[in-house]
Parts: structure tokens; C-alpha cells; sequence
């Protein structure tokens, strides 16, 4: 599920399976979502964290069959609010969903952050389009 997401998602499309794979073994925390009655997974999200202060929230992810439920309001709160993590400062980048987020305290940083933008990212070859 988190795979097929991703690699559809606009912050994704650059991550290969492997490259998934090794984000999900090496984050801090993960917390799934799944369907009480198929068991299927319907979302996800991860955190990076130096486990005393900071981390960062990332991929979070609900099935769009299951969007509109408050399924994604009770994944961020259960990574954010409800663990280890409660106490940290947390960031994230998006472009969507913002009104989800400020309900958990995300405002704009103002003059006080600074971000190094990531260089060029490749689209993974899954995503490449096809040429006879």
C-alpha cells in the first residue's frame, strides 16, 4: 500500500521500492492504519527524529477510498500527540492538507526557519515514461 501511494504521490515519484524500504526500516517512528473489516492497509505515516527534541513528519498517507472519515486526523495525532514524540518540536513540508495540520499546532515558521531546498530529484524509472 505505502509503495503504490508513493510512487503516485507528488512528494514520492523520485523514491524507488528500495529506496522506500530503507525510509520505513531507518525512521524513528511508523504508525499504519488498517481496515477493521479486510485488515487491508488505508494509511500510514513516518517521523524522523533525534529521539530528545526534534522530528519531522513525512508521508502520511490515507487511501482516498478512506479520506473524509477523520482517519487522517487520527493518524497524525496518534504520531505526534499520543507518543514518545509528544513534547518534540515537529516540522513537515507540504503542499496540501494544511488545514489538517494546523489543528496539531503546524503554523509557518516565519523568519526564524531556514531550509536548504533539496537539488533536482530523479524520477524513478517506474515512473519514466515508456518509449517504443
Amino acid at each position: 500500500m505505502v509503495w503504490g501511494a508513493l510512487r503516485e504521490a507528488y512528494w514520492g515519484k523520485w523514491r524507488s521500492r528500495e529506496d522506500v524500504a530503507t525510509q520505513i526500516r531507518e525512521a524513528w517512528r511508523v504508525i499504519g492504519a488498517y481496515d477493521a473489516q479486510s485488515g487491508e492497509q488505508v494509511g500510514f505515516a513516518r517521523a524522523v527524529s533525534d529521539g530528545l527534541g526534534f522530528a519531522y513528519l513525512a508521508d502520511v498517507i490515507v487511501l482516498e477510498e478512506h479520506r473524509g472519515n477523520g482517519l487522517g486526523k487520527r493518524i497524525v495525532k496518534a504520531m505526534i500527540d499520543d507518543g514518545p514524540g509528544a513534547h518534540f518540536r515537529w516540522t513537515l513540508f507540504t503542499s496540501d492538507a494544511h488545514g489538517l495540520y494546523e489543528q496539531f499546532g503546524f503554523t509557518d515558521p516565519g523568519p526564524t526557519a531556514l531550509v536548504r531546498p533539496a537539488g533536482e530529484l530523479p524520477i524513478h524509472a517506474t515512473q519514466a515514461p515508456v518509449h517504443d
